[in-house]
């Protein structure tokens, strides 16, 4: 399982053919009866998939869990239509140095949206065991805000549907805000998001055990993400 991960890990940071990747990790596929969900219009997708990696995050541990999120993201991307682009980042710490998976697709012939699938798949599903085994650190801050900052000099809105999604707990720990706080708000962003389609945030919550702080994060991130220019957002805490 150790090498296994290792392969994965440096075809991520090596930037390899996604071919090798779908070869090393593919195996029995999973639906999750979601795919319905992700009706694209027909306009090429920018799909932005942030995974975070702070301690406080379940899924960094929990491997249950971390298959579920893979689940969850696998139909986005096989539905993506010719010239989508597909970008994976992690993010917890601000120091890009700690944050090494990155990977970037354009979906075309070459780059078949069910291989992209797979190899995402793979890479999320698999956070928990790259922890485990030291190939990939957890770390102590968790900087949503940022990321979102750098991801929104990514993106363009008006030519492609973009889509962020964010395997995350929603708990911003930064020099921004400490939601852990219950009386912490999130700053007012300027709008580097407008007409953009969709922020999703899969475990919003999870692992805190407190109904009404999901329910404070939720709130948070929802008027966060419509001041910053989101047509929707949607923060999952399960489903």
């Amino acid at each position: 399982m150790g090498r296994l991960f290792g392969m994965l890990l440096f075809l991520i940071l090596a930037g390899g053919a996604i071919v090798g990747g779908y070869t090393i990790i593919s195996g029995v596929r999973t639906t999750t009866g979601a795919g319905e969900d992700y009706a694209y219009r027909g306009a090429p997708t920018h799909l932005v998939i942030g995974i975070d990696l702070s301690q406080s995050n379940v899924l960094v541990t929990n491997s249950a869990f971390a298959r579920k999120v893979a689940d969850r993201i696998r139909p986005m991307i096989e539905d993506l239509p010719p010239r989508s682009k597909v970008t994976l980042r992690t993010f917890g710490s601000y120091d890009s140095r700690s944050n090494p998976l990155r990977r970037d697709w354009t979906i075309s012939a070459r780059e078949r949206p069910d291989e992209v699938a797979t190899f995402i798949h793979g890479v999320v599903g698999g956070v928990p065991a790259l922890v485990r085994d030291g190939r990939v650190r957890s770390q102590g801050y968790t900087n949503i805000l940022a990321f979102m900052e750098n991801t929104s000099q990514l993106v363009d809105c008006y030519d492609y549907e973009v889509i962020v999604v964010l395997a995350t707990d929603g708990v911003e720990d930064s020099e921004y805000a400490r939601l852990q706080r219950s009386s912490a708000t999130l700053p007012t962003p300027d709008d580097m998001f407008e007409g953009c389609e969709r922020m999703e945030m899969l475990g919003v919550g999870q692992g805190l055990g407190s109904p009404s702080t999901t329910s404070r994060l939720r709130r948070e991130w929802d008027d966060w993400a419509e001041a910053a220019g989101f047509r929707r957002f949607v923060g999952l805490n399960d489903w």
